[in-house]
């Protein structure tokens, strides 16, 4: 970690109520259509070893030699504010724990592309969004020991220029580390995808209402290396401070169904909250 930094802003007390922990079956194999139904019911579909140990290796290089600038053209990296100032002048060790963010990396990196594109993956998101799956967002967060922020309660669709109502979106969250309780793992609210589109407020980051979320009953879902959660787009979801000494790294993947026209930006700020302009996710 970085020499001298402050910890990372704090979230409220009680925003993330863990009452529950979430798993799922073991491999792409063992999803049938009992797990296909839960995931229609609760919004959230988990398997435990989705990826080898191997990809999950080829991936996280893939990210690690991203961060050390091995591709001069990839200009999508976000340090965590509290060291942005000081990334120049850190080592490369120094440089992953300070990186917050990772955008479209997929063109940069046959590793990362192919954990994205993995068949077994294409196909179930094809069976949960009843189409012919395109991924139209690659991303990695990253919770660096300490200083890793919490990403706040939201909703994935509210920054997408979708119709919220009538276009599937599968959200699909990769672990590099294992991903705690402790070290910022997601949480989630099961089956708040049916109450649809919640307003958002711009706060620590666009997200749903801090009085909304506090004090509600939540699930973690802890995940191996190699581990993945696919959610939907409506899901209420967000990810705590990791206040640890241990990474939580993750990929996150987004899908729509193939040839999805998108709306206009005012349109989804009418529907979503109107501070939601030039928002990412």
């Amino acid at each position: 970690m970085p020499a001298s930094v402050e910890p990372a802003f704090d979230h409220p007390a009680d925003l993330y109520n863990a009452r529950d922990v979430l798993t799922g079956v073991q491999h792409f194999s063992d999803v049938d259509e009992s797990q296909l139904a839960a995931f229609r019911d609760t919004g959230i579909l988990v398997i435990e070893s989705a990826f080898t140990l191997a990809e999950r290796d080829a991936g996280l290089q893939g990210l690690l030699d991203l961060i050390d600038g091995k591709n001069p053209e990839f200009k999508g990296l976000q340090f965590e504010p509290v060291v942005a100032d000081r990334a120049s002048e850190f080592t490369s060790e120094q440089r992953q724990d300070a990186v917050r963010k990772l955008m479209g990396f997929c063109d940069f990196d046959a590793r990362l592309k192919a954990m994205s594109h993995h068949p077994s993956l294409l196909a179930l998101v094809g069976k949960l969004i009843g189409a012919a799956p395109e991924m139209f967002q690659d991303m990695a967060l990253l919770k660096p020991p300490r200083i890793g922020r919490e990403k706040p309660w939201h909703q994935d669709l509210a920054y997408f220029d979708v119709d919220a109502q009538s276009t599937p979106v599968v959200g699909c969250w990769i672990a590099l580390d294992e991903a705690t309780a402790g070290n910022g793992c997601m949480h989630v609210i099961p089956g708040s995808h049916k109450a649809g589109p919640q307003p958002h407020f711009a706060k620590r980051d666009w997200q749903l209402c801090d009085a909304q979320m506090q004090g509600r009953p939540c699930a973690v879902v802890p995940l191996k290396p190699g581990g993945l959660m696919l959610f939907d787009g409506l899901i209420q979801h967000g990810t705590p401070t990791n206040h640890s000494t241990s990474r939580r790294r993750a990929l996150q993947f987004h899908y729509r169904p193939a040839g999805t026209k998108l709306t206009p930006p005012e349109v989804r700020l009418q529907v979503w909250g109107a501070e939601g302009k030039n928002v990412d996710c």
